[in-house]
Formats: structure tokens, sequence, C-alpha cells
């Protein structure tokens, strides 16, 4: 199901091209208004007098997908451009691992840097390297799945550094979050600061973590390999501490590859599953660059009880990031259990009061602005909601999230103040 409304455009066109125009304001406004840690830029450090990694305006399209396994478990994918002048990321969905693990599921999410290279091939082939190593099986050793998850990692790095030197590859690099889930357990993989969570029974219950240059056993790995951590990035250009790719990075003769200024090698954990389990979020830094574990968990829950589209919420993780400020591309996996919460007709009813309130607020705003004979801004209306302490709001999502609702409001009540454009028929004015 989809909340926002769509009001009638046919009988005023200039209206709508103004509208437009509002809207990349607001987006430019929320875009500003972000707050973004300092240590979330782009991946490399972009030097003075090189062309910028941003876009004047963000690329709205989206890809999205969606599925199911045949043991009951839901996911769907989002993924957008924004504002970076490449789309690097790539995903992996495979709700049924492999012929072999009908009962398996895996799911990735590569982050790509200075290029999409490293990302594309670890999204078609990791799975590969992982079950060539033998040691996913079904009777699930768990410390061996966990040694073939680093043993197929290091594996894939070895091969794409030998590619790298035969075939024109670029200098890209790429993080990696995945998710391995079996009938008895899910594992938790990451190499970088791309990050996933498990919500149980309404709670972060897991997280992973991110690996930055400047936490220390990161730092010390860095240092060992005769490297420095400057501007919180190794050897002040590089924003992650362990990635596959980036080999550049690793061509420190007298040290092994997992000792090298940046590692292949993933950190892998494993929870056993329950009941109580609700749903995983696998995503890049673009995301996490925008809200932190606890409000997005929140935010996820609330919508799943009032929206039964689970592509149409991760788009809505997606455009909640972009307007918090997040500048990098985003990609964004959601994988529901059957705890997962449902649509409920009390959150529905919550959710219908809400978008009332907020078509009320927004018709008594225009009618303030029009009673000073001023044209009615849609900037204007979001600045004066965001200043609002609106009851009901999405928790994690604030205001913007609602920017649907809003807009929507706004058209209808400010086109009854624009006079409509003169109709062309085509004929003359001559009077016979």
């Amino acid at each position: 199901m989809r909340s926002a409304r769509r009001a009638s455009t046919m009988e005023v066109p200039s209206f709508l091209r103004q509208l437009k125009k509002e809207t990349e304001k607001m987006v430019t406004f929320f875009f500003k208004g972000g707050r973004r840690d300092s240590g979330s830029d782009d991946d490399y450090f972009e030097n003075e007098g090189e062309m910028s990694p941003y876009l004047e305006r963000p690329i709205l399209m989206k890809d999205t997908g969606e599925g199911e396994s045949k043991w009951g478990l839901n996911f769907a994918m989002a993924s957008m451009q924004g504002w970076r002048a490449q789309m690097e990321d790539s995903h992996t969905c495979m709700p049924e691992m492999s012929n072999a693990f009908p009962d398996w599921s895996y799911f990735s999410v590569f982050d790509g840097h200075a290029g999409r290279t490293v990302a594309q091939y670890c999204s078609k082939h990791m799975l590969d390297f992982i079950l060539d190593t033998g040691c996913v099986t079904m009777d699930e050793d768990v410390e061996q799945v966990k040694e073939g998850v680093r043993d197929g990692f290091l594996a894939i790095d070895r091969h794409m550094h030998t590619l790298s030197r035969n075939e024109s590859w670029d200098h890209s690099g790429s993080t990696a979050t995945s998710v391995m889930i079996s009938p008895r357990n899910i594992y938790f993989i990451n190499c970088g600061d791309s990050r996933t969570f498990l919500c149980r029974n309404g709670q972060v219950v897991f997280y992973t973590e991110d690996h930055k240059p400047f936490n220390p056993r990161e730092k010390e790995r860095i240092q060992n390999a005769g490297g420095s951590v400057t501007l919180q990035r190794v050897n002040g250009s590089l924003a992650v501490s362990r990635a596959l790719g980036d080999f550049d990075f690793k061509e420190v003769e007298w040290r092994t590859e997992t000792e090298q200024l940046v590692s292949p090698e993933p950190e892998v954990y494993e929870l056993e599953r329950t009941p109580e389990d609700e749903f995983l979020v696998v995503a890049c830094d673009g995301v996490w660059d925008a809200i932190g574990n606890e409000d997005l968990c929140a935010f996820v829950r609330n919508r799943l009880q009032v929206c039964d589209d689970l592509r149409e919420i991760c788009t809505q993780v997606i455009d909640l990031c972009l307007y918090k400020g997040s500048l990098d591309n985003m990609t964004i996996i959601i994988i529901c259990f059957d705890g997962a919460p449902k649509v409920s007709a009390e959150a529905l009813q919550r959710e219908t009061e809400l978008e009332k309130l907020i078509d009320s607020k927004v018709a008594e705003i225009i009618q303030d602005i029009r009673s000073k004979d001023e044209e009615p801004d849609l900037l204007y209306v979001m600045k004066y909601l965001a200043s609002e302490n609106l009851s009901g709001l999405p928790p994690g999502g604030g205001i913007s999230c609602k920017r649907d609702c809003i807009i929507a409001a706004y058209q209808k009540y400010a086109a009854a103040f624009r006079p409509l454009e003169p109709m062309d028929t085509g004929g003359s004015d001559d009077s016979t």
C-alpha cells in the first residue's frame, strides 16, 4: 500500500512547473541542513582542484526489487545514486542460496569507491568463492562456516589482485556487508564501514562494527605496515581500513594480506535464530551517514505496521536519509522473518490521523501566508512544519519522512490561490 496522495494535475500546468522548482529547493534545504560525521565524506579524500564527486542536484531514480524464499523469508531492496557523480554500489539477493543449499539465504551490499569494478565483481562472484572453500555444509559446523567465509573473502581479493595486474581494471575498492541465513543461524559478515543489524523483539540485538582507520586495532595494523592515520584516513586518503580491492594499499611485501594498510579480512559473527527475530537491515554507509541503528530500527518497525509493500519501505528509508543529509550512494536490503510487525488497523488509524493533522497544518500556514498577500512557498511550509512539535510522527523519521503528504496538501491548498493558465484553443481574436 502507498499512503502518498496525488492531486489532479490537469488544470494547473504552470503551478506544477513551479512546484517542481520549489521541491528542488526543498531537497537542497534538507541536504544542507543535514548533519554529517566528519569522517563520513567520500571514501577517497577530494584534493583541491580535482573535479567534485558530487552533482548539483541528486539523481532520485531508484532501482528496487523484492522476493521471498520457499521457507517464508521476505525481502526487498532499493538503491539510489543520490548526490554522487557515479553509482558505485552493487548488491546480491539470494533468498535460496544455491541448489545445494535451498534452505539457506544470502544477501550482500558492496559499496564501491574510486570506481565500481570491484563492487560489481564481488556481487557476482563472492558467494562462489565462499562455497568453493567447501566449509559450508549441510551439517553446519559454525566455526567451519565462519572460516569458509573468511577464506572466501581472502581468495576473491587475491584473484582480483591478479586480474588488476593483467587487465585494465580501475583502482577501485569496495566495502562489503552480508548476511548468510541457515535454518539454525544468522551469520553476520562485515568488511569496511557498511553495516548490518538484527531487530529482535523490537530492539537492535546485534550490529556489525564499522572498520575505520582511527579504531585502535585498525590504527595499530596500519602503523605496523608503515602507514599513518591522518585526517581519520589511511595515509590521509582512504576513509575505511578494511576493504576488497584498493590494491595500492596492499603492496607492503613484508606483511601478509591481513596485515596490509587495508585488510580484506572480514569479521564474521553468528547468532542462533529465534521466533522473536523480526527483520535484518543490510545497508551501505550512505544510509548510516544519516541515521543510527536504533532510529532506523524504530522507523522500519513503524512503517511495517502501516505499509505492506516492503519495496516502498526501502525507498522511504533512502529518501529519508537523503533529506537528512546523506551525500553518498545508498543501497538497503530489508529481510523480514515471520516475527516481523504486520499492518494493523490501529496503526493505520494513527497514520490517517497524522496525515489529517498535517493537511490542516498546511492549510493554516498557506492561509496565513495569503492573508499577507504573499505567494505560498513549499520551502517555507516545510521549514515551518519542521519547527513544529507534531505528535505521531514516525519514530526516527521526523517531519521529512512525510514530505509526500505535505507536498500533496501544499499542492491542493496553494493551487486554490493561483489563477489557472488561459486555455490556448488555437483560435483567433478577430471579431465578426
